[in-house]
């Protein structure tokens, strides 16, 4: 079943370009500007929104997330205001594609399939979660698909043939290439393996493969288009807020997002 994201993923690759996906924690920096946050990078060049939901152990992720992770967590974020903020912009009517990353454990204390129908009827389009087991990998995928919601899998350099080949069998949406072994953080230049392993996972997908971890300027985006469909963009937005003035954090954001354009 298509959602928002077929859709505008078929869009950008008849306009040939790359997708631009910014990444935001939820809650972070202040919970009462989380959907202005989302607005504005919608507003300013951004393609798809990925809404990282804070969690204590968050063991994919650099120092940047893990900190506005913690703040988040601080300021009282929960999946649930997770889900709010999905069903708050709805609201005011943005339509671009929106994707949670969160980590397994939140999701099956809230209930997996009470979340899936939950966050559906909210307006969710497609869900990441780096530490899925293996085991639960397909009921997952599949309650994700009965609700019209694309699972979507991390794979890495490290990822064997077996694995690429298992996780693109259930994904949905796009799949998610980590540019390199580590964790999540913004970096001065792209892994040169990276080209390497998208060539890897289109033999097993005719999904679109769009590229994540260590981006962090327009050029790393426009190369990234050169051999894969996107890029998402986290720790480096993250840092650039973090380090604003309190009250220009909307403006900075949305400067950063416009800079990777334009």
């Amino acid at each position: 079943m298509k959602n928002r994201i077929d859709y505008c993923l078929e869009k950008i690759k008849s306009e040939n370009r790359p997708a631009l996906v910014p990444y935001l924690t939820v809650g972070y920096p202040h919970a009462s500007i989380s959907e202005s946050l989302a607005t504005a990078v919608l507003a300013n060049g951004a393609d798809m929104l990925e809404l990282g939901i804070p969690f204590s152990d968050p063991l994919a992720d650099g120092p940047t997330i893990q900190m506005t992770s913690f703040r988040a967590l601080e300021n009282g974020t929960t999946v649930q205001t997770a889900i709010d903020t999905v069903a708050g912009l709805r609201s005011i009517d943005i339509e671009a594609p929106l994707i949670f990353m969160g980590y397994f454990n939140p999701f099956l204390q809230y209930g997996i399939s009470r979340f899936l129908r939950v966050a559906a009827d909210a307006g969710l389009d497609g869900l990441i979660v780096p530490d899925l087991p293996s085991e639960e990998s397909k009921l997952v995928a599949t309650e994700s698909r009965n609700v019209g919601i694309h699972l979507i899998p991390l794979l890495a350099p490290t990822s064997t043939d077996e694995r690429i080949e298992s996780a693109c069998a259930e994904a949905g949406g796009f799949i998610y290439c980590v540019s390199l072994t580590g964790v999540t953080g913004a970096r001065s230049r792209l892994s040169t393996g990276v080209e390497t392993l998208v060539g890897r996972i289109r033999k097993y997908t005719n999904l679109p493969v769009l590229v994540g971890f260590g981006v962090s300027s327009k050029e790393d985006v426009e190369r990234i288009g050169k051999f894969a469909d996107g890029a998402v963009v986290g720790s480096a937005l993250l840092d650039a807020i973090s380090k604003s003035k309190e009250g220009e954090e909307i403006e900075v954001a949305s400067n950063f997002i416009n800079g990777l354009v334009t």
